[in-house]
């Protein structure tokens, strides 16, 4: 059996109206320290969106699920939060935010391959699969 490392996640919630605290799940965060492992992905159903909040702007909504995976990467091209170590990364990504896109709390877990574990939790989670 694989070896087993421990991972954290936190779902990618669009949430229009702030006050109202309706959100939709659109995408997952994951992070694994022992195999250096940070990804994000999401899945924008705009439709479903739009039923919620007629006039959310979904080119800005892109825009920063966009943000959200460059940081994951990492780099100067991901602005100053993208020069910070994984964790810190990670920590920024998912702090607890008064905004239009927020994060769950984070959540832990045991995984050996935490791309496909991303994949699975998006499928289950985002999609619904």
């Amino acid at each position: 059996m694989p070896e087993q490392h421990s991972f954290e996640y936190a779902m990618i919630r669009v949430v229009p109206k702030v006050e109202r605290e309706e959100f939709m799940n659109v995408g997952v965060i994951i992070y694994c320290q022992s195999l250096a492992y940070l990804d994000a992905s999401f899945t924008l159903d705009e439709e479903r969106l739009r039923a919620l909040s007629p006039g959310l702007d979904m080119t800005e909504i892109k825009k920063h699920l966009s943000a959200f995976c460059e940081i994951c990467k990492g780099g100067s091209h991901a602005g100053p939060i993208g020069k910070l170590d994984m964790g810190s990364r990670f920590r920024w990504l998912t702090a607890t935010r008064s905004t239009v896109l927020q994060c769950s709390k984070v959540h832990p877990g045991l995984s050996s391959d935490p791309a496909a574990t991303l994949k699975n939790l998006h499928a289950r989670l985002v999609r619904n699969e």
